[in-house]
């Protein structure tokens, strides 16, 4: 794997640079290729930020957002893709995968366990809440000064990664860092508004159509929730008003688990897990070819709803039993 040195050296080389995230982009995804492209941009390079699905509402507020372009890769003579976010080169999308093999210095840079070493330098850090700390520690290497809007994507980065700093990836140093973007002149009130507190008519209809599937296991330790295309067709929401619905049923008194089966397709469902104290839920969504952290995790599975149901609550049901850490 390659240091944080030799990141720094790659991207000093680079002249042409492709930036872009996984798909369906989050909050540290968005913040963190926003960062890293305005930046990159001051030191003289030709930057293009790109992603395979648009940039949800919620985080169009974002420094840069009008220019993140949607879709396929934009034609043009790169010299480097760099790839933030994607534990796996798949997680890039079809046609941002497919680059993956051409004649490009590819810099992969993540915090998923488990990571996937794909293109020419991999580093993973998983002690960083956010890729957004890892951006912001590459530039104090770089000695980059970080303004207003850098500031901006790095703290929305690190605040919807940590899910507004309530869970336990929060370490002293990730209040060190946003304390420092805080002296920047971030707003936390206009961020956390922007995030939380602004949804429109359509995703509070698409929240009580799905809190009519919450449910628990007899056990009481595994809850879950369930949206379909048909939901999203009644209540006109997108997909992206999806995003935190999983939590209604990670918070419901002495649950463990909570997963989220969200319809993507017909017979193609993505699949979240989270959890409140011991069970690891990347390994559990690794069983179904998933991954990502020890308490928030997702995968992706191909089936018959109430079969694959069946098998990933059976095996959260399982991972329930455990002793806490």
């Amino acid at each position: 794997m390659a240091s944080l040195a030799d990141i720094i050296l790659a991207l000093k080389r680079a002249e042409r640079v492709l930036i872009c995230g996984h798909v369906m982009p989050d909050g540290d995804c968005l913040g963190s290729v926003l960062a890293l492209g305005l930046a990159m941009e001051r030191l003289g390079k030709k930057v293009t930020m790109a992603g395979p699905d648009p940039v949800p509402e919620i985080f169009s507020f974002l420094p840069g957002a009008e220019r993140f372009l949607v879709g396929k890769p934009p034609p043009g003579a790169y010299d480097t893709l760099i790839a933030l976010d994607c534990p796996s080169k798949n997680r890039l999308g079809k046609y941002y995968c497919d680059m993956v093999n051409e004649d490009l210095v590819i810099i992969n840079i993540d915090h998923h366990t488990g990571t996937e070493s794909f293109g020419t330098y991999t580093y993973i850090a998983p002690q960083a809440a956010a890729v957004g700390e890892i951006i912001f520690d590459l530039f104090k290497m770089m000695n980059i000064k970080i303004d207003l809007d850098i500031a901006i994507c790095l703290y929305t980065a690190i605040f919807t990664d940590t899910g507004s700093f309530k869970y336990d990836n929060v370490t002293p140093d990730t209040h060190r860092r946003v304390a420092e973007l805080l002296e920047i002149g971030v707003s936390t009130m206009h961020i956390n508004t922007k995030v939380h507190e602004e949804k429109p008519m359509e995703a509070i209809l698409l929240i009580g159509a799905a809190i009519n599937t919450l449910s628990v296991s007899p056990c009481g330790k595994v809850g879950w929730m369930v949206v379909t295309r048909d939901m999203f067709h009644r209540t006109g929401a997108d997909d992206e008003h999806a995003e935190g619905l999983i939590n209604y049923a990670r918070s419901l008194k002495d649950v463990e688990v909570g997963l989220f089966f969200h319809e993507l397709k017909q017979d193609e469902y993505k699949i979240s897990f989270r959890s409140k104290s011991y069970v690891n839920v990347n390994e559990l969504a690794a069983l179904f070819g998933g991954g990502g952290h020890r308490r928030a995790a997702g995968c992706v599975m191909n089936g018959e709803l109430n079969m694959i149901k069946e098998k990933i609550i059976t095996a959260a049901v399982l991972a329930s039993r455990g002793s806490p850490e």
